[in-house]
């Protein structure tokens, strides 16, 4: 299976921990009842654990549930810790996350990479 998720319509960060024990169902479950949110819309959404070493990603794509399960070798996400808060990201601030960077951005490092593309 391969997908291009550089055009899905919304990007959620679930923030602060999740129990990476979940499976589709279980975060699906945390997607709806927590947050209200449309599973089956054109969304990306992340999760992670208490180690910010790995996350999880549930996309739905018409047919089903896909799940990506990435644990990183070396380096930690910067995660945002509020529990309560769900968060939509743009394409630019998902880059940063999973380069370990944090979504909050100095001005000048947003103009200088927003000149490169």
């Amino acid at each position: 299976m391969k997908h291009d998720y550089t055009n899905v319509e919304n990007i959620y960060i679930i923030c602060g921990k999740t129990d990476m024990r979940k499976g589709i169902d279980g975060l699906a479950t945390l997607i709806q009842d927590s947050f209200e949110l449309d599973l089956y819309g054109d969304s990306i959404f992340l999760f992670s654990g208490r180690s910010k070493d790995r996350y999880k990603c549930l996309y739905f794509d018409g047919n089903g549930f896909a799940m990506l399960y990435k644990r990183l070798d070396n380096g930690k996400l910067q995660w945002p810790k509020d529990e309560k808060e769900v968060r939509n990201l743009t394409q630019q601030e998902l880059r940063w996350l999973l380069e370990g960077l944090s979504l909050q951005q100095p001005k000048a490092i947003q103009r200088s990479q927003a000149s490169v593309f």
